[in-house]
């Protein structure tokens, strides 16, 4: 038996902090991380300061995998049976990676928790799309990743603090821990938002079906690749950001603070995001960020090059930066949406599949470059603002800052599973 669609109660705020609580497990399996490379690579025998890229890597191209299954179940089953297992997993992920005895087995846990973590990403933005659409939807999305930023704010330091009193293994205890709390939250308050009419089969034509849809479309496919690109730029910071503090600055112990900027900086722009969207639109904001993103990347590609860079200037740029980023995630990620309420959650599942494999693969290929420099960062971040503005000149026929189009095209409602 499928559950049935209750009547929503909870409160804006709450559903809110729910969602975004939920999308902050994802966030808080990397960033806590971070800090611990050096500790990890002592207890474990990393040569290769290169290699512990790789913890993080691993976890995020299995979670682009992992969304590929989340989708079609949650568009059967509904969307709080496969969150609520997705929590769980991922809690359970946590608990093993702490033990794990060697490297190699430690990669080898972190793929299997990204993969039953991805429905954590998934279902939220299936959940929200239930509920909302247009620039509502965006502006909704906002202020759950404000909160959800929250997490790249304080992890660090947190991961940095616990690695200072116990082992970096206890960090995993912490991600264990509030997987627990956030299970508990939602399975006593979440009801399921899913229609019943929308209830699709698990079968190799549905799936086939519902992804040549989301393909075929111009503007879900030209924003989703154009979300994936620049999010790549992130990625490459999240891979080189703890060897850029230590190698290229000497300066590990500030990491964590200046990582708060940069996480504050997109926090704010996405409050910022969240009070103009409705009343410019999610492609006016969009789009004008991603131009001052090109902008931006250029200053860094040429503060890169100087002979003697200074830490604050790199901080300063990048944090301005990964705040356009603000402006243009939750913006583009909804745009990439529109057309599909009626199969919200293969289009979620395989839009987060691809934009965080695109990403994830754009990051590890910038921060397998490193080189004691941030010129390869530099060098990404401008590629990725360029490309991703082709895309999204394709998507829109060549078009930047319209308005929402009125009559957007839709699939048939798909016939309900038997």
């Amino acid at each position: 038996m499928t559950a049935q669609v209750r009547e929503f109660r909870m409160h804006d705020g709450e559903f809110v902090a729910m969602m975004a609580s939920t999308m902050a497990l994802n966030a808080l399996a990397i960033d806590a991380m971070l800090p611990a490379f050096p500790a990890i690579g002592r207890s474990l025998h990393v040569a290769d300061a290169n290699s512990l890229q790789f913890i993080i890597t691993t976890y995020m191209l299995a979670s682009a995998v992992g969304s590929l299954v989340a989708g079609p179940l949650a568009d059967r089953f509904g969307r709080r049976p496969i969150m609520l297992m997705a929590i769980a997993l991922a809690a359970i992920g946590g608990l093993a990676s702490a033990i794990a005895p060697s490297f190699e087995a430690l990669l080898v846990v972190r793929v299997i928790h990204g993969f039953f973590a991805a429905g954590l990403g998934v279902m939220a933005i299936s959940v929200i799309r239930d509920r909302f659409d247009g620039d509502h939807m965006a502006r909704l999305m906002s202020l759950i990743i404000i909160i959800f930023l929250a997490v790249p704010v304080i992890a660090p330091s947190m991961g940095q603090i616990i690695i200072s009193v116990a082992s970096w293994r206890e960090i995993f205890h912490v991600l264990a821990a509030a997987g627990v709390i956030v299970f508990f939250w939602v399975y006593f308050r979440l009801p399921e938002t899913l229609h019943p009419e929308f209830r699709q089969e698990i079968a190799v034509s549905t799936i086939v079906r519902n992804w040549k849809t989301i393909v075929t479309d111009r503007l879900g496919l030209g924003y989703m690749m154009g979300a994936g690109i620049i999010m790549g730029g992130l990625f490459g910071f999240l891979n080189s950001a703890p060897q850029i503090f230590a190698d290229s600055f000497h300066a590990a112990r500030l990491f964590p603070y200046c990582f708060a900027c940069v996480a504050g900086s997109m926090a704010v722009a996405n409050f910022s995001n969240s009070r103009i969207v409705e009343r410019f639109g999610a492609r006016r904001v969009s789009h004008s960020a991603l131009m001052v993103y090109i902008v931006l990347s250029l200053i860094q590609l040429f503060a890169a090059r100087l002979a003697h860079e200074p830490l604050w200037l790199f901080v300063a740029v990048i944090s301005l930066n990964m705040g356009t980023v603000g402006f243009t995630g939750s913006n583009f990620g909804s745009i990439a949406m529109e057309p599909f309420g009626e199969i919200a959650g293969s289009a979620s599942s395989f839009q987060s599949f691809a934009r965080m494999a695109l990403a994830a693969s754009i990051g590890a290929l910038t921060g397998q470059r490193f080189n004691g420099t941030t010129l390869p960062l530099a060098e990404g971040f401008v590629v990725a603002g360029f490309v991703g503005l082709g895309f999204i000149l394709w998507a829109e026929g060549g078009r930047l800052f319209t308005r929402p189009r009125k009559a957007a095209q839709r699939p048939k409602v798909p016939e309900p599973a038997r």
